[in-house]
């Protein structure tokens, strides 16, 4: 269920947001990220992903997220759960001065067939594979992404 801009904004200033985050990673173990064209953290690198929208089941978004940030359809269960994660922006989702605290489900997707796919460009505006190495370098890669490669090298760790 998509709100109209008021409610939105009602909602954003008075609870958390609970979205998924997709660490969608090759066989090399370069992450992709797209450059984000809408706020919070606009013109940042960031990982692909979205909102979890009222009455509508954690698989059920995955899939619907899946197809509009990566233009293929994936099942949550070809991905790996690692961790719950908590963002804090200023720059809100809505509007400038009103903030947004975010509960985000990161999940990790091996996805070597996007390598050669034209990816949608609604969310941002252009992607690329990045090595961890290099995210962590650059200060165009948002801080809640690279919080990411720790928690990927903390579940590898994990026994299945």
């Amino acid at each position: 269920m998509w709100l109209d801009k008021d409610v939105f904004t009602t909602v954003v200033e008075s609870t958390p947001l609970v979205s998924i985050d997709l660490i969608v990673r090759d066989s090399r173990g370069r992450i992709l990220l797209g450059k984000r064209l809408n706020r919070p953290a606009q013109g940042f690198w960031f990982v692909p992903g979205g909102r979890v929208l009222k009455n509508e089941s954690l698989d059920q978004a995955f899939i619907r997220l899946t197809e509009a940030e990566l233009g293929q359809r994936f099942e949550r269960g070809q991905a790996q759960p690692i961790g719950v994660f908590e963002h804090f922006y200023d720059d809100g989702a809505v509007e400038e001065g009103v903030s947004t605290h975010y509960v985000v489900l990161g999940y990790l997707l091996p996805a070597d067939d996007l390598a050669d796919r034209s990816l949608p460009s609604d969310q941002h505006t252009e992607y690329c594979w990045w090595s961890p190495e290099n995210m962590k370098k650059s200060p165009d890669v948002h801080r809640y992404t690279t919080a990411y490669l720790e928690a990927i090298k903390k579940s590898s760790k994990l026994p299945a």
